[in-house]
């Protein structure tokens, strides 16, 4: 785990080098040119991608087996930018949501995408591209999720999350370095993270005592975060952030053993509405308890994929 770390971390500090270069040239390029002429332009920056993907699958009398679904996935990843003198303010907002149609098994509703994570930083320019920053955070689901299982030859599904259940909120204070537009990184050693469950049922597993609905950690945070469109080729669009969070106050979890999320997306827009996109998502969390298939319990790495094609905008 250690290592996946200090790898994620060098993929991060190497990106100013080739940041740098594509800042560079896009200083030279007619738009930015524009941009000169139009100053007041400059102080607020919208972008992101959003979009629809759907899939089908049907068989008859198919010899290699498998199962009959449909599902679809709304997505968005939102970011708004705004710089004016010393003072930044940059928000994001990356979700999604889908369902998955399964008419061959017992539970033929499922969900296999749901996630809603918001942040947002204000920052006092103290020395150049260097920042005073305040940043909140918030991660949640929308709705219940379930884990699905064969036992004794039947489909069984569990409980796993909610709505609120878990949720993490990040409040923090440290330094913000902005050496260009489409890369940052932030350093907090006094952040403050609420963990909640409001489903008592599943305070266990995420960390929280039984008879409360959250628990309150003072730690450090450190945070990376890239988003990239080609000066030639807007239509393609990269977005990834990193955000690693251990606490000092803890009980339950050792200063040291960090909590780890990580998201990449890609997106490509061709003939002005078709999007295709690959997302993967990688987390690792100290008290989120997984069950293997050996039947062992403990905190294990999680990752998810996600490759669609369907109705998109990138702007």
């Amino acid at each position: 785990m250690k290592k996946l770390i200090v790898i994620m971390f060098i993929i991060f500090i190497a990106s100013p080098l080739f940041c740098q270069e594509q800042e560079e040239k896009k200083s030279n390029s007619p738009e930015t040119a524009k941009d000169t002429v139009s100053p007041k332009e400059k102080y607020w920056k919208f972008s992101g991608v959003v979009g629809l993907n759907v899939s089908q699958v049907g068989m008859w009398n198919w010899a290699a087996g498998g199962s009959n679904n449909a599902n679809g996935r709304v997505f968005a990843n939102l970011t708004l930018v705004y710089k004016k003198g010393n003072i930044s303010w940059d928000s994001n907002l990356d979700t999604e949501f889908g369902k998955m149609y399964v008419p061959e098994t017992q539970f033929v509703w499922r969900k296999p995408n749901d996630k809603i994570v918001f942040s947002s930083k204000f920052g006092y320019e103290f020395k150049k591209t260097w920042f005073f920053t305040i940043l909140a955070g918030f991660r949640s689901q929308y709705t219940a999720g379930y884990e699905y299982k064969m036992e004794n030859g039947a489909e069984n599904k569990l409980y796993l999350s909610d709505w609120l259940s878990p949720s993490y909120t990040d409040i923090s204070m440290g330094i913000d370095w902005k050496p260009y537009t489409i890369f940052t990184v932030y350093l907090s050693p006094v952040a403050g993270r609420f963990t909640t469950c409001i489903k008592d049922t599943l305070r266990s597993k995420y960390g929280v005592f039984e008879d409360k609905s959250y628990v309150a950690n003072l730690g450090m945070t450190f945070k990376a975060g890239v988003n990239y469109s080609p000066a030639k080729a807007k239509e393609l669009k990269i977005i990834s952030t990193i955000t690693l969070y251990t606490p000092y106050t803890s009980k339950t979890q050792c200063f040291g053993n960090i909590d780890v999320d990580w998201d990449f997306a890609v997106s490509y827009q061709f003939l002005k509405v078709l999007n295709v996109s690959v997302g993967t998502s990688l987390k690792y969390y100290d008290q989120i308890m997984i069950i293997d298939k050996e039947g062992k319990t403990g905190p294990r790495m999680q990752f998810k994929e996600v490759i669609g094609i369907g109705i998109g905008y990138t702007f």
